[in-house]
């Protein structure tokens, strides 16, 4: 027999249910926005940069493309970046073009002026406003133009999925030796290369807003008359598409790759009023990879998200993209979000466990979790946010 009366158990069910809601849920899993660059990045000084630039300082000649620059939001602190503005509904504004090499288009304007570019690599950090949503149709391209008509033998494209990915679009301008197009943009002369698979990392889905996250590419031409081009797409440090055995020109050879442009076009509009943005824009001759720090980084992790008051939260670095070999675990550090790398704030491990700083050219990544002010914790990240030592 039950020993409860019903009027006890309905009590009873109905203070278990307030109780439940002044439990204090973890906090949302974090990321590691940004880590503090070296003052003096590589590229400044490197023959193989055909173009570099982080948005601070004096602004860089363009020959196309006055997008805004936001000095609100930064990679590394203080600082700009380019923004890319979404009204409700617009396809977007901002955008930047850099030509170089043999463009025939913007002679004056062209960097680099007389060399001819057949493979190239081009990087941006990007970031997306807290929160975003959708998936916009245009991030960046490079091309090979061949007139002043902006006729183009071959473009390389990094667009969207549907999925919230990122795909590379080949396409070819060249048939039987010759460029077929006609203007800008000729799709319908084009040969397109295919564009799967796509990457398994949804750049623009909306757990993945609100941190920089770094995109490289890679295009190079084929060797005339041969299916050997290359094009790829690495993101936050892994290989995430790629395309090989590509026919890029045909037997075309009067033009290499000569442009590069960020892009913010959104076919179908943006379904609200949202920002996103790039910073340390780079183009090269090899690869280029992620920004390069001091053997004692600075680590900038994201805002507090999660119900109450913000509670303390704790790093880890590893020697590898998959976390496989852990070199550094921090104490746990005040609810800040901002911290050094070194050994009053946590303890050096493995290979490293004799040192108070991390190997010069060695790449590292981090990974980070968080608590509120109860304690309660948040899982882990992913390892991300991968960088260099300088």
């Amino acid at each position: 027999m039950n020993s409860h009366s019903p009027a006890f158990t309905v009590r009873l069910l109905i203070l278990t249910a307030v109780a439940s809601t002044l439990v204090t849920a973890a906090p949302e899993i974090p990321r590691i926005d940004c880590v503090v660059p070296a003052a003096v990045q590589p590229h400044n000084n490197d023959p193989a940069t055909i173009w570099y630039d982080d948005f601070n300082g004096a602004p860089k000649p363009y020959a196309e493309g006055k997008s805004p620059l936001d000095d609100t939001v930064s990679f590394g602190g203080p600082g700009k970046s380019m923004l890319c503005l979404y009204e409700k509904g617009s396809q977007g504004k901002g955008g930047r073009k850099v030509f170089f090499g043999d463009s025939p288009t913007y002679v004056n304007r062209t960097v680099r002026r007389g060399k001819k570019f057949e493979e190239i690599y081009w990087r941006i950090y990007v970031k997306h406003q807290y929160g975003w949503t959708g998936s916009p149709a245009k991030m960046s391209r490079a091309t090979s133009l061949t007139s002043a008509k902006w006729t183009q033998a071959m473009i390389a494209h990094v667009w969207s999925s549907r999925n919230a990915s990122l795909t590379l679009d080949p396409v070819r301008g060249v048939r039987n030796g010759l460029v077929v197009t006609r203007k800008y943009n000729d799709f319908e002369r084009m040969k397109w290369l295919g564009n799967r698979p796509v990457s398994d990392f949804r750049i623009h889905a909306t757990e993945e807003s609100g941190y920089w996250v770094l995109v490289e590419s890679r295009a190079k031409l084929n060797t005339p008359g041969k299916k050997d081009g290359i094009n790829q797409l690495w993101i936050d440090g892994r290989l995430e598409c790629e395309r090989r055995n590509l026919d890029f020109r045909g037997t075309y050879t009067k033009h290499g790759i000569n442009a590069v442009f960020l892009e913010a076009y959104w076919n179908n509009g943006s379904p609200v009023t949202q920002s996103r943005w790039y910073d340390n824009f780079v183009i090269a001759t090899k690869p280029i990879g992620p920004v390069v720090c001091p053997a004692n980084p600075t680590v900038v992790k994201t805002p507090y998200r999660g119900t109450g008051k913000p509670g303390d939260w704790q790093m880890e670095v590893a020697a590898d993209c998959d976390g496989e070999e852990t070199v550094y675990r921090s104490k746990r550090l005040p609810p800040a979000g901002r911290a050094t790398i070194n050994t009053a704030n946590g303890k050096f491990m493995g290979g490293l466990a004799t040192r108070d700083s991390l190997v010069a050219g060695e790449t590292y990544f981090l990974r980070v979790r968080q608590a509120n002010a109860d304690g309660e914790l948040s899982g882990w990240s992913r390892w991300h946010q991968g960088f260099r030592v300088e």
